[in-house]
């Protein structure tokens, strides 16, 4: 009985620091280092350096137009962007319309084989200093590139990752909800950790890498992001964070759109964790290690089973000891999870009521992460999913 005990604190206390007390420690670090070296404003490079924006897309005849028209509304000198458009696999009339945009470069190959794939073949025809990735379905900010290319000057960057922001409407369902409120949570935590030495990873919808750092991926990876970005930290970069070049999206179509998408990124993630293995290595990596296990290895791993497990735990303490402390842990539990199952119901009857969101998607979330171990075995060695729908 004394091991369940010590087993249950050593539970929560993981528990509390993957998802609280890690940014408690961040925030506090920071702090610290930039009351020793405040950080020195950075300013972009003259003359501006020539960029790629390198889009990967599949059948999204529907969006082309809007996409092309954030391009032109970008913030940099026209002769400068080069635009590329990998379309492989696609089967509408997406390369028709790109077609009619002249400075667009479209690359096509008939077989779908993934965007790994696409990534792969791509960027050996890219010969920018710089390129800059984003989703066909994601809009940027007018200045976003201008922001990202001023993170470059500081030589220590080979990589920026740009912030992700889900786009707000009247009413949210609980996807959107739930997704928007993790981000804002996601974008502070990279923002701490970009401050105290490196942002652990970039998301697709926007980030940049010097072109000549791109690394070959195996074309069954799940998230090239993370992978490709990760690996460039390996080499000795850091990876900015920069919120002030943001791309926005609506968030997934409903909540069965959101599993798909959330069991296909913890799926990525343990996938990665076993690729990025040297990683791990703290007397290595150092400070990068520290971050990447805090932020990344124990969500993508242990810390949701670690999570389920407290309530059996807890239920069994309660039942075979006199301790107003558990029974009252129990109790807090039985909350939690009813807001959660309340916030589910919600969810299916399309009625907005935000606090209960929360509760409900981190539940869903990290359920997510034990249903990815099944699908990775599943679609071992595949490079292609099924998108998920946006709202």
């Amino acid at each position: 009985m004394q091991f369940l005990q010590y087993f249950f604190w050593f539970s929560i206390a993981i528990v509390f620091y993957t998802y609280i007390g890690y940014g408690i420690i961040l925030f506090i670090l920071v702090k610290i280092k930039e009351k020793i070296h405040p950080p020195s404003p950075l300013k972009l490079q003259d003359p501006l350096a020539d960029v790629t924006l390198f889009i990967a897309a599949y059948n999204e005849e529907k969006i082309v137009e809007e996409k092309m028209e954030n391009c032109h509304n970008l913030n940099y000198p026209k002769e400068k962007l080069h635009i590329v458009w990998v379309t492989d696999g696609t089967t509408d009339t997406t390369n028709n319309k790109l077609a009619t945009y002249p400075e667009v470069t479209i690359l096509f190959s008939p077989e779908r084989k993934g965007k790994t794939a696409a990534l792969n073949r791509g960027m050996q025809f890219i010969k920018t200093p710089y390129t800059i990735f984003t989703d066909a379905n994601t809009m940027l900010n007018p200045e976003a590139i201008r922001e990202i290319m001023t993170c470059f000057s500081d030589p220590k960057v080979g990589c920026v990752a740009g912030e992700k922001r889900i786009e707000s409407k009247d009413k949210d369902a609980a996807a959107a909800g739930g997704e928007g409120f993790y981000w804002r949570y996601e974008s502070k935590l990279k923002s701490l950790d970009s401050r105290l030495y490196s942002a652990v990873g970039a998301a697709g919808e926007l980030f940049a890498i010097e072109t000549d750092l791109f690394k070959t991926m195996p074309t069954d990876t799940l998230l090239d992001d993370f992978i490709l970005s990760l690996e460039i930290a390996r080499q000795g970069y850091k990876i900015a964070y920069c919120d002030r070049a943001y791309a926005i999206e609506s968030g997934s179509a409903d909540m069965y759109e959101e599993q798909k998408r959330k069991v296909r990124i913890a799926a990525g993630g343990l996938q990665s964790i076993a690729r990025l293995k040297g990683l791990l290595n703290i007397f290595k990596y150092g400070i990068l290690s520290f971050q990447y296990i805090s932020h990344r290895v124990l969500r993508w791993s242990i810390t949701p089973v670690l999570l389920f497990l407290l309530f059996p735990l807890n239920l069994t303490l309660a039942l075979t000891q006199t301790s107003v402390l558990y029974d009252t842990m129990l109790i807090l539990q039985i909350i939690f999870y009813i807001l959660a199952w309340t916030g589910a119901i919600m969810a299916k009857k399309q009625i907005k009521i935000k606090i209960l969101f929360i509760p409900y998607y981190f539940t869903f979330m990290n359920l997510n992460v034990l249903k990815a171990f099944s699908y990775l075995n599943k679609h071992k060695g595949k490079g292609t999913w099924e998108k998920a729908k946006r709202g």
